[in-house]
């Protein structure tokens, strides 16, 4: 995996987007003198995903590297799954990342009237037809590599095309029974130019026009409209349109476009052990196997955020695997990696107890109470200090403890000494169960002459852990969190993802213990000491209870890798 990344360094030190671009641009290029135009065209149908993240990286940061623009327009041209809620949704997730349209936001929807007046156009010119073949005849005619497709509508005339266009226009007929289809080349060993749909019978209420249109566009006729509308000259996009190339290419040079983008296409992001397709995403949301599009086990950017994932680590990550020709699978340990760097060096420490067991210090006076100042983040002295409580009892982990210790074991068992971070050395005298012989106290004894954690040179002390005081805590619900699905490709070939989803992906701790210093801090990132980096659930906590999400762990299985 580190050499895959090593190359994909390598291809985005060599970005051939940015090579074709600068041909474009020098002196005789197709684009000398013109300002680099980009756009960001999602469908608001859905949540964006981290594989957005990457189109967004691409297309926003290309624009910035030529000094150029970057529109963000809503691919609205199917009113079938789409709402205004994803379209906010859209816009905050772009803000959050850190990526700005300035005022050059649009809808496809408001070119309507121009694609229809360019649909009439191709037809006047004999490059469109009013075909009435059904959706099961159409596959039916389609041909294969060495039969042509075929229609009995291709040679209908001019005025009885235009009619019959402009009266599937105003509602006379019925979804599906007529669509309005380009002339190009039924025996193509492109199935894309067979004389594709260009336009399509839908009786649906659109989010944005209402019920003005009753025939949307096909997305590969409108797209290459939307962009000579707007002025791109580099229109981006994932490798699977490279085959729609020649047809994008086709509706440009046959209307009368006010400009002519190039488009160019990219590898896409594939990441393991979970689904990008906005359909199964979909599913998962509507059939109840997550807490809804913002669920931290999800891959969308607000589900991404509400687990704890910052923008610096998206565009990091997106920034190093790198823009490449070729599709291929990243693993999702890198995505922690990128996480587990960025919050190593930006979240405060604070200790935490999630499974919880009483210490009780037996020699430690009774009653007493003591502070400690310790850092927020030994890696910036600057984020400043902080004060716990230490007292005679305190939480520890429930596994710092093994009445009968395994091999190698350094915590706490009986006749052994460890240190509690930041506070004494304490040596296990014995514990006590409850009746079915599960521990629920530990005894020790400090050594006063050894505050802040500090052993004498004469003493080797091994084992180190965490620890709250019991008289001094919040009370806080943890929530842990794995993989979705068990099989690292749960949507490829014909597996149904549903099988494969984790019962483990949400391990839900209550009654767990934090450091009191978090009531007053406006911090929402921490790593917990030893346990990993965690995020305040903003959607589930308030001022009486906090819930915590864990981010991701301490340990890093990429760089191991």
């Amino acid at each position: 995996m580190a050499e895959e990344i090593k190359n994909n360094e390598e291809v985005m030190a060599g970005n051939f987007i940015h090579t074709f671009i600068d041909e474009d641009i020098a002196p005789g290029g197709e684009y000398e003198g013109k300002t680099v135009h980009t756009r960001f065209p999602p469908e608001p149908n859905g949540y964006l995903h981290i594989g957005h993240a990457k189109a967004i990286c691409i297309d926003f940061g290309t624009a910035e590297k030529y000094g150029g623009m970057c529109n963000l327009r809503m691919d609205d041209t199917n009113p079938t799954k789409e709402d205004v809620e994803y379209v906010d949704a859209i816009k905050e997730d772009i803000k959050w990342l850190g990526f700005d349209w300035g005022d050059r936001f649009y809808y496809a929807s408001d070119y309507f009237p121009q694609m229809y007046e360019y649909a009439v156009e191709l037809i006047k010119k004999g490059l469109a037809y009013v075909c009435e073949l059904n959706a099961e005849q159409m596959r039916e005619y389609r041909g294969d590599l060495k039969t042509p497709a075929k229609s009995p509508y291709r040679d209908r005339p001019i005025e009885e095309s235009l009619d019959l266009f402009r009266r599937m226009k105003e509602g006379e007929f019925e979804d599906g029974s007529m669509t309005l289809r380009a002339k190009i080349d039924l025996a193509s060993g492109n199935f894309n130019m067979r004389d594709p749909v260009i336009y399509r019978i839908n009786h649906m209420h659109h989010h944005s026009t209402g019920d003005a249109w009753c025939i949307y566009p096909m997305y590969d006729f409108a797209h290459p409209i939307e962009d000579a509308i707007e002025g791109i000259t580099h229109s981006l996009c994932t490798l699977e349109f490279e085959s729609h190339r020649p047809l994008y290419d086709w509706v440009i040079e046959n209307i009368s476009s006010p400009s002519k983008p190039r488009q160019i296409e990219f590898a896409r992001l594939g990441i393991n052990n979970t689904v990008m397709s906005k359909r199964k995403l979909r599913a998962l949301v509507e059939e109840g196997y997550v807490d809804g599009w913002d669920d931290p086990r999800m891959p969308t950017l607000c589900g991404l955020r509400r687990r704890g994932y910052t923008p610096k680590s998206i565009r990091n990550f997106c920034e190093q695997i790198g823009v490449a020709k070729v599709n291929s699978t990243v693993e999702y340990s890198f995505l922690e990696h990128c996480l587990r760097n960025d919050l190593n060096d930006s979240a405060q420490r604070l200790m935490g107890v999630l499974r919880p067991i009483k210490l009780v210090i037996t020699n430690y006076p009774e009653g007493k109470t003591e502070t400690f100042t310790v850092e927020n983040n030994p890696n910036h002295p600057e984020d400043g200090e902080r004060e716990i409580t230490f007292s005679r009892e305190c939480y520890i982990e429930s596994d710092d403890f093994m009445e009968v210790p395994v091999k190698k074991y350094q915590r706490l068992y009986p006749g052994n000494e460890v240190r509690l971070k930041s506070a004494y050395l304490v040596t296990c005298t014995g514990c006590e169960k409850d009746e079915d012989g599960n521990v629920t106290t530990v005894y020790a004894e400090y050594d006063p002459e050894t505050k802040g954690g500090n052993a004498p040179d004469n003493r080797k002390v091994r084992g180190t852990i965490h620890w709250v005081d019991a008289n001094n805590y919040v009370p806080a619900t943890v929530n842990l969190y794995d993989n979705l699905f068990t099989d690292p490709e749960p949507d490829t070939g014909d597996k149904n993802f549903l099988d494969y989803i984790n019962p483990e992906s949400l391990v839900t701790l209550e009654n767990c213990k934090i450091e009191a210093s978090v009531k007053d801090n406006s911090n929402i990132h921490f790593q917990f000491m030893r346990l990993g980096y965690f995020t305040v659930d903003n959607k589930k906590s308030s001022k009486e209870h906090l819930v915590f999400n864990r981010s991701v762990s301490l340990k890093d299985s990429f760089r191991k890798k």
